[in-house]
């Protein structure tokens, strides 16, 4: 049973919606973000940036930090751009591209069932991020970004969300990466009855911000008494039918001293090699595409050598872990190595060979994407996901809807 909670949104003013909302500072290269900055007064990336125009500097990541994060979170609401919603209601978000749509319910997720773990994940988080995370969260007192969660839908459900979206959106915008947001703001009956509706809902999973929920999980239970509003977080609920998945393409710095030839030779040790005749992400599970020497080729995996019943084993980024960049070249740690970066399949093949090249990489791997029932498999049995595994849309505007837990 999904329990979804109404709140209060701390929202922007109708006419200045397009220009606070944004998507996540990280996400921006620093020349871009220093022109929104200098050229959008009304920019969330003002509040998450608090030192832009300010001769104070602090630490990141420090306390100091977030309290200047939350004095300009409250000059937003004092001039008038950030408003309280008057009454707690759900909220439907559409988003659109060119290549999805996704529409689906921004609402407070529960931490209880977080907890409880009928909010199911598939990846572990850094203790260390989860810790500034929550810092973060108790100090500046809000969520401002929701948590993309998954659910099987039913033909009720569905229903009710088609017939609710036939109503005039409180917010219609587009923005400069030509996508399409939409917002609707339901009545408190219409909220209701769709609280009444996702009840009938089974189980829920993260698809996209694990260490988001994980620490408003921590912040709920060091301070739940005193924070009764941090027993709920900020989530997007969409219909998993709908979330676009994608692959985490590995570059790799050097061959580990091996010539491009013998690396070669030890990949058909591992399945057959092909030559392709130009770049191209696989076209199904156990293949890789690699890029090396200016040439392209395709590897795919003996099936031999794949556990198919074991929910990690069995893929492909693990595959590629564990016969390729360990043996082989000697990366043990994802996460720590210098020796491999990371790109989302938004890059398509030479995009890729572009950016390989760009920073001086040797080798680059291509990988199918997973799909969400081997997602939902590692998180059934309670397993995780090698680092950087997928890459799933949409990605979310921070500053659209603002769940406030000091409210």
């Amino acid at each position: 049973m999904a329990n979804i909670a109404k709140f209060k949104a701390l929202r922007p003013v109708r006419d200045k919606v397009h220009l606070v909302a944004t998507r996540p500072y990280y996400s921006y290269k620093k020349n871009v973000l220093t022109a929104k900055l200098e050229d959008n007064p009304y920019t969330f990336l003002r509040i998450i940036n608090p030192e832009f125009g300010n001769p104070i500097r602090t630490k990141p990541n420090s306390s100091k930090r977030f309290d200047m994060v939350k004095d300009r979170y409250r000059d937003f609401i004092e001039k008038g751009i950030l408003i309280n919603e008057e009454s707690e209601r759900l909220y439907l978000y559409r988003q659109s591209s060119s290549s999805n749509t996704c529409m689906g319910v921004i609402a407070g997720a529960s931490v209880e069932e977080y907890l409880q773990k009928k909010i199911k994940i598939h990846e572990a988080t850094l203790s260390s991020r989860e810790a500034i995370f929550t810092n973060y969260l108790d100090i500046v007192g809000y969520n401002a970004e929701p948590v993309l969660l998954s659910y099987k839908g039913n033909n009720h459900t569905e229903a009710q969300l088609s017939e609710l979206i036939k109503e005039r959106p409180e917010y219609e915008f587009t923005t400069t990466d030509k996508i399409k947001h939409e917002l609707w703001v339901l009545s408190v009956k219409q909220s209701d009855a769709l609280q009444t509706c996702f009840k009938s809902i089974d189980e829920v999973y993260i698809a996209d911000g694990h260490h988001r929920s994980a620490s408003s999980a921590a912040l709920f239970t060091e301070k739940g008494a005193q924070i009764p509003k941090s027993k709920n977080f900020l989530g997007y609920f969409v219909e998993e039918s709908q979330l676009h998945i994608m692959a985490f393409n590995r570059l790799i710095k050097s061959l580990n001293k091996l010539t491009p030839s013998d690396f070669i030779g030890k990949l058909k040790k591992i399945g057959p090699v092909t030559k392709l005749l130009k770049g191209t992400a696989p076209k199904k599970n156990h293949v890789l595409n690699f890029y090396i020497d200016d040439l392209w080729y395709s590897l795919e995996i003996k099936h031999e050598l794949i556990d198919t019943k074991h929910p990690v084993k069995s893929l492909d980024s693990n595959l590629l872990t564990e016969l390729i960049l360990k043996p082989i070249l000697g990366i043990e740690d994802l996460k720590t190595s210098d020796e491999v970066d990371f790109l989302p399949g938004t890059f398509d093949a030479n995009s890729f060979e572009i950016e390989l090249k760009k920073k001086k990489f040797e080798l680059g791997f291509m990988l199918f994407p997973a799909n969400i029932q081997q997602i939902k498999a590692v998180a059934d049995e309670g397993l995780y996901m090698p680092p950087k595994s997928t890459w799933v849309e949409p990605k979310l505007r921070s500053g659209l809807t603002i769940y406030n837990i000091h409210e």
